[in-house]
């Protein structure tokens, strides 16, 4: 999986959403689609989508901590999806989009448990967050289709629909920390 210093692995609903938006921030060098956390030894898309093999649809990122940190991608996160519903976004449901970090070390783990504690005690969303923080067991990468999915494929419908007003939004709250 990498070097933990520079490897962060989140879930934040379909992982086209999630990959778009971190691709543009400064810093992040890669992201892969891919799955984790679940039953199956090398699943595929056609699996985890019937959502019984108990993995998420997540991201690996391999980042540059002299340009971001793990806050800062903890800060995207929290921004590009809501981390209020329970194994869902939207209209994809099942627990294969819930919200998870999955943290590489001790210290991820203490930053994504303060991160949570403290969104809740400011009451920064109507409803309690349920992310969740799961070990992280073996990630296994989407098939090549997934990788780099928005940007392959900016004319399909559930890009315009769903992902692009996602990026908007993203590009005007981090409008100083993007490429």
């Amino acid at each position: 999986m990498g070097n933990a210093s520079n490897t962060a692995i989140l879930a934040a609903g379909c992982f086209w959403c999630v990959e778009a938006p971190l691709l543009l921030l400064d810093g992040v060098d890669t992201v892969v689609s891919g799955y984790i956390g679940g039953h199956v030894v090398n699943p595929n898309y056609t699996q985890v989508s019937m959502g019984n093999t108990g993995h998420a649809e997540a991201v690996l990122i391999k980042f540059d901590p002299s340009k971001i940190s793990y806050d800062g991608l903890l800060e995207a996160f929290f921004l590009i999806h809501d981390p209020t519903q329970l194994n869902r976004q939207g209209n994809d449901i099942g627990t294969q989009y819930r919200s998870a970090i999955f943290p590489l070390n001790d210290e991820q783990e203490e930053k994504a448990r303060y991160y949570i504690e403290k969104l809740n005690a400011e009451k920064v969303y109507d409803n309690p967050i349920v992310t969740t923080i799961e070990n992280a067991s073996e990630f296994y990468k989407a098939e090549d289709y997934h990788q780099n999915y928005y940007a392959l494929n900016p004319n399909e419908m559930y890009c315009r629909l769903v992902i692009k007003p996602k990026m908007d939004k993203f590009k005007k709250v981090f409008a100083d920390k993007l490429k």
